[in-house]
């Protein structure tokens, strides 16, 4: 197929470590892909704009397509940073592509972990968010980043940890292994522990919590608590999008399929593995999009 006459589609999926694009004929056939810098809008428009555009461009060369013709293609952007329709606009109309989505990354990761099929996602990595895709309507809660929400998260399920070690350490409640452990991490000294929370990113607290997860399958009572506590913010945010047992539901990121043991059996048997991820999804929301058949909520 000559790829310079039929259409095209393309996905990208960016965050703040770097940006992925896909070009697809309509049948989903991947033409070329390509990788770039950092592409959070938040953070640094100007420099996700260059690399989106530039890692476009490698794709579309990779291809043997024209910059011309990639004004021809169905394009859907899933960025880390689109907080608000109106970044999305901003961020639409700084490309020079005319049949151009954003989004932020919750609907590409949904789309490209569910498929095509309904059902229920709870993604949830450094950061989290719980979301729900039926008959091409997405729905979304949570993910409002770490300093308000990502309740069950990495970064959270560190966060939360170290709160625990202070208040053992005050005699508050008993030390378990847990708080021990995550102590001698920081030289015996709770100042560190502070000096750790004033400067730190999500991502250093995520790094915390492999720590809870192996106590927690260690029966430690702290750790069993904490991802108790998180089990509990995530089957909240699935009844509010109308889950109930036995329904589809996917669990990703580092620490969502960590969740699975702890929900009881009616909800561990709709459990799936996911499809594909946030630049497959990019992909089909491109191609719903040229069928006109998609709603994004």
């Amino acid at each position: 197929m000559n790829s310079e006459c039929a259409p095209l589609l393309i996905g990208v999926d960016g965050g703040g470590s770097g940006c992925r694009v896909r070009l697809c004929d309509t049948a989903l056939v991947t033409l070329a892909e390509s990788k770039g810098g950092p592409a959070n809008v938040t953070t640094d428009r100007p420099i996700a704009i260059a690399n989106i555009t530039k890692a476009m461009s490698e794709a579309a060369a990779l291809a043997g397509v024209s910059q011309e013709t990639l004004t021809t293609a169905q394009i859907h952007l899933g960025l880390a940073g689109v907080m608000s329709p109106g970044i999305a606009i901003e961020v639409a109309q700084a490309l020079p592509y005319p049949n151009i989505t954003v989004t932020d990354d919750r609907p590409t990761t949904l789309a490209g972990a569910l498929g095509g099929q309904d059902g229920f996602l709870a993604a949830v990595g450094t950061g989290s968010f719980i979301a729900v895709q039926c008959n091409g309507h997405h729905a979304f809660v949570g993910g409002w980043g770490f300093q308000l929400s990502d309740q069950a998260s990495a970064a959270w399920l560190g966060r939360r940890l170290l709160e625990q070690v202070l208040l053992c350490h005050d005699g508050m409640i008993p030390h378990s292994d847990l708080t021990l452990t995550a102590l001698t991490r920081f030289n015996q000294n709770p100042n560190d522990i502070v000096t750790f929370g004033t400067s730190s990113k999500p991502s250093d607290f995520g790094a915390l919590a492999p720590l809870v997860v192996n106590a927690m399958r260690a029966g430690d009572p702290i750790g069993l608590s904490l991802m108790t506590e998180g089990l509990a913010y995530l089957t909240s945010g699935l009844e509010t999008l109308g889950f109930q047992p036995g329904d589809r539901l996917c669990l990703t990121g580092g620490v969502g399929p960590q969740y699975a043991t702890l929900f009881p059996k009616e909800v561990q048997s709709g459990i799936v593995p996911a499809a594909g991820n946030a630049l497959d999804g990019a992909i089909r929301l491109a191609a719903a999009q040229m069928k006109g058949r998609t709603n994004i909520l």
